[in-house]
């Protein structure tokens, strides 16, 4: 039996004090052991090491030897020691790196973090532990300070002035601007000050911490109420760099099936097979594209995770056969709590092997969730999250490719709402209580999911939605914003909330299109699905009690607004995919704050009712009842209005007149935007040319490029180079003309395409038109009242079209 001694035991070294404000003290040693720099203090000891050049680990630790293994939340191998080189200077010990030093005060332990251009980008002011051996760690910020980041938090996109605490939450009350703490928890923070280096700032704690930005003007702090303190700090200098670097050793997102990318509908709950099949054949007689259906916890008997119940779903493989047919996938809904019931051979596995979590005292812990009492699996466990993503094969033998995760917080029907504190996670031996790794159950369970899924579709990639996440959770899931309300609220509330989980690392995020709970009215259902058609995950779900959701359920002209703004997303989809591909090879987010392109415009700091969709798009969604018009921001450059074509000069704002089947949408000058002809599934064919859409006018000779990337969509075949990126470049000449070029950087498909090449505002007709690289123009049309050029070509190598105006 394992006892609180086995888990936290007081180790002969220790030194923490039990005093308040206790810190490191005096530094009286300097030792160097394999890449780490070890600084011997009074009261405790501080190790650090560079894990690449622009990226230094502090580590506090109170015994002789530092324990510097990682949490889940970093890849593995992500995060060992490189070179360092250690001196002392002036009094002070400087630890470097090529591109970057850390200067030690060795009198009272203070840190200060210079770039390779002597630019001061991070200054700590104190390392403290009281009585309870809770750790505060504060660090200076100005009056200039900006943050970032901090994963689904509520509230404005800025952070600073406010307080943020990681534990997560089942909160089904209705979230505020305030509401505080939800479903998933990032410690991960960016800072920006304008004119300098941005930083990053991961706190590797999964255990319950804050992050204060409010208390202090001069310093911001980060609380530990449990564990270690065991800080990541990220050089930019820019704040896609940061991201960059943090999904470095957090890891990027996943690369979706996508089908995953397109519309889906979701109800808790579809409560039988006939409402299933009946909801897909509406959406193709309809015609508006849809991909997935949801099933919810009424699917299974008696809530049983693994199981059907053989009344509402008396032939599964029937209905998934028609729905295969009709072009749709199914996910359904498992929850981590296991019936308590003997008969029940989930539970009887669980119990006989050991895999569910345990009390201190080795009882198995037991709480109420759906089932009634249940038993939770150990996900800290690698023969446990073996056995649960094993048993996926359940829904893989039935078609099915896709999971929902919920009440993964854990979530449990108490006063604390999930595990007693000191439940035990036997995490392959080294054990933690629930109070130090809470946080982690979500990913965990995530990590089994997917890797049970992976391994049961045999090559195929499968989906997985998440509502608890932790540092780490983009690599295995996709992450909704949990249950909000069917109010405009929180509508305009899920933009900052989606753009900071997009600066946290996760890219493939979106909030419940509608509102989850409470009745939403046509109108809010129009507006919301136009800017969900933008927004990386685009699910529409609804409550049990709750007025029904689909397009149609709101009359004739909410269901073409539905259909046509989906539909702008399915043509859409090859920009959109390779954002996605984008963000699964550098971490930089498909939604972005307009402060990530545009960080020298103070007037974006804290735009929280615009965003970018890529570098391309800018979208301005209408999020109030009755409003018919709307002030847009548009940065610097030239805009054109999506749906007019007119011109806009950036740095400044804008009136947008926005009727109900209209939402402000911008492109840029200089955008370059993969097309394709309407589909009503991912996986409908057609014989129409893929097209790509060119926007002249940002002046100068400066070239603009876009990576175009495709792929089957489905399987693992791109890693062993099964895919096409073509990068298209786009430069204008002055009054001359044009140069379009495509540079096929990689093509493992092999295939030659015919592309419609869209180039718009053209100022006159062209007098010529040449192409080199041995691609012929097949055709080409210009209308000179839209003032657009059409080139159709079949292309299978790099080639460059001059336009001779």
């Amino acid at each position: 039996m394992l006892t609180s001694e086995a888990i936290l035991p007081d180790r002969p070294n220790d030194k923490r004090e039990k005093t308040l404000s206790s810190s490191v003290g005096r530094i009286y040693r300097t030792d160097r052991i394999e890449g780490t720099v070890i600084l011997r203090g009074e009261r405790a000891n501080v190790v650090f090491c560079f894990i690449n050049e622009q990226l230094l680990r502090m580590k506090l630790f109170f015994g002789e030897t530092p324990d510097l293994r990682s949490t889940p939340a970093i890849v593995d191998d992500a995060a060992q020691p490189t070179t360092v080189e250690v001196e002392e200077k002036d009094g002070h010990i400087v630890i470097s790196s090529p591109a970057m030093h850390a200067v030690i005060d060795p009198e009272r332990f203070s840190l200060r973090l210079f770039n390779g251009n002597g630019e001061l980008w991070f200054e700590e002011l104190a390392t403290e532990w009281d009585e309870k051996n809770k750790i505060a760690f504060s660090a200076v910020k100005s009056s200039d300070s900006h943050f970032y980041g901090l994963g689904e938090k509520t509230g404005f996109l800025d952070k600073n002035g406010e307080r943020y605490e990681m534990w997560n939450s089942d909160v089904y009350e209705p979230h505020v601007q305030d509401t505080d703490a939800l479903y998933q928890s990032i410690p991960f923070l960016i800072h920006y000050e304008y004119g300098k280096p941005a930083y990053g700032l991961l706190l590797d704690n999964p255990g319950r911490a804050t992050f204060d930005m409010r208390t202090h003007e001069d310093r911001y702090t980060v609380n530990i109420a449990s564990g270690e303190l065991d800080l990541f700090l990220f050089n930019g200098p820019s704040i896609k760099d940061v991201v960059k670097r943090f999904t470095d050793i957090t890891g990027k997102t996943y690369m979706p099936p996508k089908w995953a990318i397109g519309y889906q509908q979701s109800r808790y709950s579809y409560m039988n097979q006939e409402e299933v099949l009946d909801i897909a054949r509406t959406f193709r007689k309809k015609g508006i594209p849809c991909d997935v259906l949801y099933l919810d916890i009424h699917y299974m008997d008696e809530y049983r995770v693994f199981t059907w119940d053989s009344k509402r779903f008396p032939k599964p493989l029937e209905m998934m056969a028609e729905l295969k047919e009709l072009g749709f996938e199914l996910v359904p809904i498992v929850d981590p709590g296991v019936k308590k019931d003997p008969k029940y051979h989930i539970y009887q596995e669980g119990v006989k092997n050991g895999y569910f979590c345990r009390k201190l005292e080795g009882d198995i812990f037991i709480g109420k969730v759906w089932p009634g009492l249940s038993a939770f699996p150990d996900f800290t466990d690698d023969a446990a999250a073996e056995w649960w993503g094993d048993h996926h094969r359940f829904y893989i033998e039935q078609g099915i490719n896709g999971i929902w995760n919920d009440m993964n917080e854990p979530s449990v029907f108490n006063d604390s709402k999930t595990m007693d504190p000191d439940v035990v996670h036997a995490n392959n031996g080294n054990p933690k209580t629930h109070e130090e790794w809470h946080n982690l159950y979500g990913l965990l369970m995530s990590k089994a999911t997917f890797e049970g899924m992976k391994r049961g579709l045999s090559g195929d990639r499968p989906f997985v939605l998440t509502r608890a996440g932790y540092t780490g959770i983009q690599r295995y899931a996709t992450v909704w914003t949990g249950d909000n309300r069917s109010f405009w609220e929180h509508m305009a509330m899920s933009i900052p909330m989606v753009l900071n989980l997009g600066m946290s690392g996760i890219a493939f995020a979106g909030p419940d299109v509608g509102g989850f709970s409470h009745h939403a009215s046509g109108e809010l259902v129009a507006r919301w699905t136009q800017m969900g058609a933008f927004v990386p995950f685009f699910r529409n779900h609804s409550v049990i009690e709750s007025r029904r959701q689909e397009p149609w359920m709101f009359g004739d002209q909410v269901e073409a607004i539905c259909r046509e703004y989906i539909g702008l997303r399915y043509r859409l989809m090859p920009y959109l995919y390779s954002l996605f591909y984008e963000a699964h090879k550098t971490g930089v987010p498909i939604l972005r704050a307009l402060i990530m392109e545009y960080p020298e415009d103070r007037a974006v700091y804290n735009v929280c009712d615009q965003f970018l969709f890529g570098s391309s798009f800018l979208v301005a969604p209408i999020y109030r009842p009755g409003v018919q018009s709307r002030s847009v921001y548009l940065p610097e450059g030239v805009w054109y209005d999506y749906w007019t074509g007119e011109k806009h000069e950036g740095g400044k704002s804008v009136l947008a007149h926005a009727p109900l089947d209209t939402m402000p949408l911008y492109v840029k000058a200089g955008a370059i935007v993969p097309e394709q002809a309407l589909r009503q599934s991912m996986g409908e064919q057609t014989d129409e040319p893929d097209r790509v859409r060119f926007y002249v006018g940002s002046g100068g000779a400066d070239e603009n490029s876009f990576a175009h990337y495709e792929d089957d969509g489905r399987t693992y075949a791109y890693e062993s180079g099964q895919y096409r990126l073509r990068n298209w470049r786009l430069r204008e000449l002055s009054e001359e003309g044009l140069i379009i070029a495509c540079d096929y950087a990689h093509d493992g498909l092999n295939s030659a395409q015919k592309l419609l090449l869209t180039i718009e505002p053209v100022a006159s007709k062209p007098e010529e038109l040449s192409s080199t690289g041995g691609t012929e123009v097949d055709t080409w049309v210009y209308d000179g009242d839209s003032r657009r050029l059409q080139v159709s070509i079949t292309a299978n190598h790099s080639f460059e079209i001059r336009i001779r105006l």
